[in-house]
């Protein structure tokens, strides 16, 4: 990129994290006002356009920026704080509730462009932005169709990219007449019912973990004192951390993907445990938990079974690892997790806690089906070793 589309697109964010910030002072004031009368006020897109337009006409800086991503600001502004005060409708606790929208600061808040279709077009292989700002962009494949929109945003490292919205497009491949049930946990990311397709904790961040310490050492020693300007060698270390960051996230991703794609290409039917790690953050195993990136690799497994035409199943999660998998009995009391073989007081078997789990995602899905005498109908899908 140019440091001319790099500096426009600076000024670009500029201005709509003013925007934002106007939008945060305005829901504050608004919130102020509806505790102290009983009239009450709105703050709603409809009246924070109100707002930009005016302000637009009074501030010449304001109108010499493109009116598309500061109307977008205002739209992800509205999402984030329609989120959280459904949060607090639903009355959820204060560690799981979406935080309301707080003010961009210039020096923490990475910028991010979001353009409408009337905001952007493709010509000769590069991407034209509201403003007049032509930005040169390296694909990293074709674009299958059209798209409706695209957001350009900046990470950690200093790194531009642009993030295009297009129609999902489905690619399927060849049926195999197996199904599988995958279970996620700490010591092992995710548990199948193929001993072949189980992915075991590949502990990226462990192995980082020596070399980030040491570059977060550095940023401690080379702290600004509060107000004052951070120093060279502080910036320097501080891209050093990101760096780190960045490659521990990468590798989690592309051991997800590998994963993933081996597990779809090779089953017509996937049960998914509806696993949600956040409570874990929470409890003693956070940093494993954390290393092991279930949420990725479970997002990661569901977007490629979708992609390629698969049959994913979510299953609900409670009380898998108490139900016996072949009989359906469920324990009278729940398993500490240094048990880790399953016992059923029903019929007797024995198997892995783990194992056990990965089945029982089969028969809650649906996957095993089973008359009363126990004989399944021809043409069902067989787990994988049955």
């Amino acid at each position: 990129m140019s440091s001319t589309a790099r500096t426009a697109l600076r000024a670009e964010w500029d201005r709509c994290r003013w925007v934002w910030n106007e939008c945060v002072a305005k829901s504050r004031q608004v919130h102020v006002h509806n505790r102290q009368h009983p009239e009450k006020q709105t703050c709603g897109p409809a009246q924070l356009d109100k707002m930009l337009t005016e302000a637009r006409a009074k501030t010449p800086w304001l109108c010499e920026g493109a009116s598309v991503p500061q109307q977008q600001t205002i739209r992800d502004f509205a999402k984030a704080r329609s989120k959280a005060l459904k949060d607090i409708e639903k009355r959820l606790p204060v560690w799981q509730r979406a935080g309301m929208p707080r003010p961009k600061k210039k020096r923490e808040a990475l910028p991010t462009l979001n353009y409408t279709t009337r905001g952007f077009r493709l010509k000769d292989g590069r991407l034209h932005l509201a403003g007049g700002i032509v930005v040169t962009v390296v694909w990293s494949r074709e674009l299958p169709s059209a798209p409706s929109s695209v957001r350009v945003y900046r990470d950690s490292l200093g790194h531009w990219y642009a993030s295009f919205v297009v129609a999902a497009e489905t690619r399927p491949l060849p049926a195999t007449g197996r199904v599988i049930g995958v279970d996620w946990g700490v010591k092992e990311t995710a548990t199948t019912t193929s001993d072949d397709h189980d992915l075991p904790h590949v502990q990226h961040g462990k192995t980082a973990a020596q070399r980030l310490a040491r570059y977060q050492r550095m940023m401690g020693r080379r702290k600004p004192a509060r107000g004052q300007a951070a120093s060279r060698g502080y910036r320097e270390a501080r891209r050093q951390a990101a760096k780190m960051h960045k490659k521990v996230a990468r590798r989690r991703q592309d051991t997800a993907r590998k994963w993933a794609k081996k597990v779809v290409r090779d089953h017509d039917a996937i049960a998914v445990e509806d696993f949600r790690p956040k409570f874990l953050a929470r409890t003693t195993m956070a940093r494993k938990a954390a290393d092991a990136a279930i949420s990725t690799t479970k997002t990661t497994l569901i977007e490629m079974g979708r992609k390629h035409g698969r049959d994913v199943r979510l299953v609900y999660p409670a009380h898998t690892t108490m139900d016996c998998a072949s009989c359906g009995a469920r324990t009278k009391h729940a398993l500490p997790l240094s048990e880790r073989t399953y016992t059923c007081t029903a019929c007797g078997v024995m198997s892995p806690r783990d194992k056990n789990s990965a089945r029982v995602m089969l028969v809650r899905a649906g996957l095993i089906p089973a008359g009363v005498e126990g004989v399944r109908p021809p043409g069902a899908l067989l787990p994988e070793g049955a």
